[in-house]
């Protein structure tokens, strides 16, 4: 029976739902889905801060979670142990964020060649909706060898790439330019690669070619953590702020029974618009192997191996 005050007798709210990142420190569709797995059976995953060590628990049950976001460079594993179809027949939602450089064994050693990563792409693609990947071009780096000032990501060999998953029907590129941490610029020096942060005018004017490369082929182009390369380009440009874990794409194709909120512990006033997400990876105890020399997240040394 509907009470005297029928304002307060609607059903209350349904609690909103997590969003899983799959994760932004190690790559776990390349090394890690059996342990990933064993934690969806769980239903939870124990995460600890690399920062405070605080250990928190992730709840990972169907009904908890919008959405899992996947990030690797390599999902040959995962396609071929076909976990996104057990992850789908269990009622979760996939998005993934697949990085497809231009190929540079010096700086990327253990991905596979570029001809299996964007067959992977055109597979994923072929499973899901185009919408739910974004392609990232990620890092751009600038280095010194002589006096010359070289990138490795050149703008010529994104073409290939492009032309490839935009006939897959991949509309989104997000790139930023490498971060020289002390142990970054270590390591690629051990290599005799001198990593240096370009002038800013440069740093634009590559994105303005990578969007003209990108632009015709119905693709958009966004920055991650680069407010202040974004703010020296022209208004009409065309691109933007590029969220790795984008709310209104998660909200369009899944629904919005989440909290659409800019993450606090991601890089906000470097411009970072992830929306907020938990990050189940960790650095230590699921060390990427990929060992690429400019990643922040490889904990290798000069003179030193991953165990």
């Amino acid at each position: 029976m509907m009470g005297l005050f029928p304002e307060f007798d609607m059903a209350p709210a349904k609690p909103l739902k997590t969003i899983l990142s799959a994760s932004r420190r190690t790559d776990i569709p390349a090394f890690y889905m059996e342990w990933f797995m064993a934690g969806i059976q769980k239903g939870f995953f124990d995460v600890i801060n690399p920062y405070n060590q605080y250990r928190r628990r992730v709840p990972a049950h169907p009904h908890e979670v919008h959405s899992i976001v996947f990030w690797s460079k390599n999902f040959g594993p995962f396609l071929q142990g076909h976990y996104d179809r057990q992850l789908v027949q269990k009622g979760y939602r996939l998005f993934f964020n697949f990085t497809i450089n231009a190929p540079s064994p010096e700086l990327e050693p253990h991905v596979p060649p570029l001809a299996e990563r964007l067959r992977q792409a055109k597979e994923l693609a072929r499973r899901f909706h185009p919408t739910a990947i974004v392609w990232r071009y990620d890092p751009i780096c600038f280095f010194r060898r002589g006096k010359n000032l070289v990138s490795p990501n050149h703008i010529e060999a994104m073409d290939d790439i492009a032309e490839a998953l935009a006939a897959a029907g991949i509309r989104r590129c997000v790139t930023s330019f490498v971060d020289l941490y002390g142990k970054v610029k270590r390591r690629m020096a051990s290599h005799g690669v001198n990593l240096v942060d370009p002038p800013i005018a440069l740093k634009c004017d590559t994105l303005m070619q990578m969007a003209a490369h990108l632009h015709p082929r119905g693709m958009a182009l966004g920055a991650c953590c680069e407010k202040d390369i974004l703010d020296k380009l022209p208004t009409d440009a065309g691109i933007g702020a590029g969220d790795c874990i984008p709310g209104d794409i998660l909200a369009r194709l899944y629904g919005n029974d989440f909290t659409l909120q800019k993450d606090p512990g991601q890089r906000r006033k470097a411009g970072c618009t992830c929306n907020i997400a938990a990050d189940i990876g960790s650095y230590r105890q699921q060390p990427c192997y990929h060992n690429c020399l400019f990643c922040y997240a490889n904990p290798r040394e000069p003179g030193k191996r991953n165990a």
